[in-house]
């Protein structure tokens, strides 16, 4: 089994698609929609075969702030060693995006920082 996409609803789909563009060597597809519904997504593909699906439709807003909340909590992109992730991570932040948490080694072991991407997502760039 693996995972073959997730999907985010966004309000900006230009804004996040080049977000995951830019920063994590995405793939986009062909930007599709449906104006019966007033539904857009794009499919951004990754190296790995994920993919992930960005999602807008004018009737679909968050009312709820973020922070911790039950459900899925973040995606996590492996940047292949720690170097990466701190040139990542400090490119991200020279850019104007929040740095939620800064590199670290975790108490499981895993060397990682939090950004978060245009709608505020939280984003774990690990090695």
């Amino acid at each position: 089994m693996k995972i073959e996409h997730i999907a985010i609803w966004t309000s900006n789909l230009e804004l996040m698609k080049d977000f995951y563009v830019t920063y994590f060597d995405g793939v986009p597809n062909e930007r599709y929609e449906n104006p019966l519904k007033k539904f857009s997504s794009y499919f951004i593909a990754f190296a790995d075969g994920c993919r992930l699906e960005l999602m807008q439709r004018d009737d679909v807003k968050n009312s709820s702030e973020r922070g911790d909340y039950l459900g899925i909590t973040h995606l996590a992109f492996s940047t292949g060693n720690k170097e990466n992730v701190t040139a990542l991570t400090e490119r991200l932040r020279a850019d104007g995006y929040t740095i939620a948490s800064e590199t670290r080694t975790t108490g499981d072991g895993y060397f990682e920082s939090v950004v978060l991407d245009p709608e505020n997502n939280r984003i774990e760039i690990t090695e």
